[in-house]
């Protein structure tokens, strides 16, 4: 089942779920095309986060998976949470399967730039849902060092004005608690990634950064930063959401083969070890010999890519024993 209320619909924001409805069937058909799935998709004509959670407690029966889309944070966080009681996997797409494909890129970026994920100093503009999932699946690999901004300004312990999300977030990262602007974090840092909104970073901001500097502009359509503005030589590596430049970072990457490899291991959930095995994969698609600046993920279209991400979460699923058992079937 693909759930959503259409409150946070890519690039387009609230749009009700009538509006939703056309996004949530193109997903129905990239699992169907790419995984051999049949999702179907649910828009539901609510926002309360009761409600919301009610519904899918009792349409579970009748899915092997649910699939959360489109749903504004926080309320995203919450229902997300609650529904890991169930006993098949809830994923919300927005926060993990962005999370799974940002890792992807980092992992093949790291190799090119040749630098470790603890010694990086990670600058994330935008701290909603995909920003919180890409800072934890960073922080699980190894990244120490990361420091958040909002539309408030950096996210540090003990800033107001923070949700239960943020609340997190401030606690976990941002080491030393810096407070100054998205400016002057930039200095010396390794990676900007921007899951917020167009053209919030300037070009010089970036001829700021460490040496060989990795940056993900993601926003869509329009990203924080466009590649042909960010000045030469100030960044090794970039990625952005859009298919027409290179380094397209897109969800489909992931969902497919990651609820492929669960459904077919009865998975009751996808734990944190199954992201990053699935990260992995997709990284490895690509062989190092053949990794370059403009090439750091596969394309969308590779179909080794859903082989290979289905096979690396079946083998953690049934690793981690949590996988629902099945009596024999009596057919009538």
């Amino acid at each position: 089942a693909i759930v959503s209320d259409g409150t946070a619909v890519l690039g387009l924001g609230d749009i009700g779920p009538e509006a939703a409805m056309p996004v949530m069937e193109g997903k129905s058909m990239l699992f169907k095309s790419f995984a051999d799935v049949d999702a179907w998709p649910l828009c539901l004509d609510t926002k309360d986060t009761d409600e919301i959670i009610r519904v899918c407690e009792v349409i579970a029966p009748t899915f092997g998976g649910i699939l959360l889309e489109d749903i504004s944070a926080p309320r995203c966080f919450e229902i997300e949470e609650r529904l890991q009681a169930l006993d098949i996997p809830v994923f919300h797409d927005d926060q993990h399967g962005t999370a799974v494909v940002v890792l992807a890129a980092l992992m093949n970026s790291l190799k090119i730039v040749k630098k470790r994920p603890e010694d990086l100093k990670v600058v994330v503009l935008g701290v909603g849902a995909s920003g919180v999932a890409c800072s934890k699946i960073m922080m699980n690999y190894g990244v120490k060092n990361v420091i958040g901004f909002d539309r408030s300004g950096a996210v540090y312990k003990g800033r107001d004005n923070l949700n239960v999300a943020k609340e997190w977030f401030a606690e976990n990262t941002n080491p030393e608690g810096f407070d100054g602007s998205v400016e002057d974090a930039l200095q010396g840092a390794d990676l900007f990634l921007g899951l917020s909104g167009p053209r919030l970073i300037e070009p010089d901001w970036v001829t700021k950064m460490a040496d060989d500097a990795i940056i993900f502009s993601l926003a869509n359509p329009i990203p924080e930063i466009l590649p042909e503005d960010i000045p030469e030589g100030s960044a090794r590596v970039i990625a952005t959401g859009r298919s027409d430049y290179p380094n397209q970072i897109n969800n489909v990457l992931c969902f497919p083969g990651l609820f492929r490899g669960a459904l077919d291991a009865h998975a009751r959930n996808i734990t944190e070890e199954m992201k990053i095995v699935a990260a992995r994969a997709i990284a490895d698609v690509i062989p190092d010999d053949q990794l370059s600046d403009e090439y750091i993920l596969p394309s969308v279209f590779n179909p080794e890519v859903v082989e290979r991400v289905a096979e690396a979460v079946h083998a953690e699923a049934l690793r981690s024993g949590d996988t629902r058992q099945f009596g024999p079937r009596v057919y009538v």
